[in-house]
């Protein structure tokens, strides 16, 4: 029984006690294992920095380029040979020419490319660095500034389009998305047959020409612009990049750079909205020398209708025009067409009175004219614009005398009609008659020479202007 009671006891005791100890010997391997994982990878991040150190991540950019070592509120190179500063630019597109402003907007890259041997790191495969705007305030970069502009802002969707790049050898490139709205001195003395010639100058604002050399990084090729370049009532004929010196009294000689480019006006929409009417105009006010110059009031309301329709076309040009005191090619024009609508009105002043003249003449020679009835007359044709002289009271009368009798007679046989239609031809040569009589030699005349006048006109003008 003894015996048997310690058997179950061991066994008891072996059961409890074998789990422990194999957990314990767990515990005990564990560290083992997590060490040799470190180990590799640690092994795997050295061998990533030994690869490139321009990619290692864990080291801060401002040990790596030792910001904090330099001061870069001085130039590279202060107090020796002024830093040389390329530029280049790509123009993306001119936005907008304002006539009334004398102004222009321009949205492209400007790049610069300059060497700052503080920023140079070590780097194996003499590969670069790029950062975005958070560096730049930072480190010394150009300060370049747009000469006549009046605005200006740096892209900001969906961040700031600046963009840094440094390479081992201390090279920097320093890239930003730029709209600039400049001054642009336009002559409009040719307007709108004209060329405009406009440049976008880049300077720097606080280093003169001993302190910052700014230049063309490839001469004229340093200027690229957009295929589709277009513009609404300009086409650009030519892109060019030059540079110079400018001086100032009180900090002396910097280095400019000229972003050139000339603009030729569209003269179709002129043409169609000022050009074309003045014409039509002019030659509406023609018509008045083929109406019966007895008929006053038409003529005098075609000649008012022309000049007023003249009157608006020149204010809505200058409308949208700025206030230049010298004459543009469009006011020669307006002016020129609207004197001769001017005159078309000032012709019949003349022709009513000279008829006026004639017909008091004749009435008098006649010696129709006396006591009231002489009264009556001249206010007859003072007040309804007719003059009633004999001639056309006969014509009337016969006319109408004819007119009733062909009436009267339409009733009849079909043998009446060839009679009839000799009445009528008869009757309408004699009105035609009537008519060149009464017309003035001044219209007859003016029918001629108008029209010839204005013809020269036209040829001078646009062999002149175009």
């Amino acid at each position: 029984m003894i015996l048997a009671f310690r058997l179950v006891f061991f066994a008891y005791i072996w059961i409890i006690l074998m789990p422990n100890a194999f957990a314990a010997a767990d515990i005990k391997e564990t560290p083992q294992w997590c060490f040799s994982s470190m180990q590799q990878t640690r092994k795997q991040e050295t061998r990533r920095k030994k690869d490139d150190s321009t990619k290692v991540w864990p080291l801060k950019y401002k040990q790596l380029l030792q910001i904090e070592d330099h001061d870069f509120a001085m130039r590279p190179g202060f107090g020796g040979s002024p830093v040389p500063v390329a530029i280049d630019v790509q123009v993306e597109s001119i936005d907008s020419i304002s006539e009334v402003n004398m102004d222009f907007t321009m949205t492209f890259y400007l790049r610069h490319y300059w060497k700052d041997e503080r920023l140079s790191f070590p780097s194996t495969t003499n590969k670069s660095m790029t950062f975005d705007h958070r560096l730049i305030k930072k480190i010394w970069v150009p300060d370049i500034f747009f000469v006549h502009s009046k605005r200006s802002f740096i892209h900001d969707t969906t961040m700031e389009n600046i963009m840094l790049r440094v390479y081992p050898d201390g090279n920097v490139l320093f890239s930003l998305r730029v709209t600039v709205s400049a001054m642009c001195f336009m002559d409009f003395s040719r307007f709108p047959l004209d060329r405009q010639n406009c440049s976008l100058e880049l300077e720097s604002y606080a280093y003169n020409d001993e302190d910052l050399m700014l230049y063309w990084k490839h001469g004229n090729k340093s200027l690229n612009t957009e295929e589709h370049i277009s513009l609404s009532q300009f086409f650009v004929e030519e892109f060019s990049a030059s540079s110079g010196l400018a001086f100032y009294s009180s900090t002396g000689w910097y280095n400019r750079l000229f972003i050139n480019f000339v603009l030729r006006r569209h003269i179709f929409f002129f043409v169609l909205q000022t050009y074309f009417p003045a014409m039509l105009m002019v030659m509406l006010s023609w018509v008045s020398f083929w109406i019966d110059r007895r008929a006053v009031p038409a003529r005098v309301s075609l000649g008012i209708t022309t000049v007023l329709t003249m009157s608006t076309i020149t204010t809505s040009v200058s409308a949208s025009m700025p206030q230049v005191s010298y004459v543009k090619a469009v006011d020669v024009y307006l002016w020129v067409s609207s004197t001769f609508v001017f005159l078309s009105v000032i012709e019949y002043a003349a022709v009513n009175y000279l008829t006026t003249v004639e017909e008091w003449k004749r009435f008098k020679k006649r010696g129709q004219i006396s006591g009231m009835y002489n009264i009556n007359t001249v206010q007859a044709m003072a007040f309804d614009g007719c003059y009633h002289d004999s001639d056309m009271d006969q014509t009337s009368f016969s006319l109408h005398s004819e007119e009733d009798s062909m009436r009267g007679k339409s009733t009849g046989s079909p043998s009446t009609d060839s009679s009839r239609i000799k009445r009528r031809k008869s009757l309408g040569g004699h009105v035609g008659r009537i008519i060149l009589e009464n017309n003035h030699v001044i219209d007859t005349y003016s029918r001629i020479l108008f029209p010839i006048v204005y013809i020269i006109f036209n040829l001078f003008y646009w062999g002149i202007y175009v």
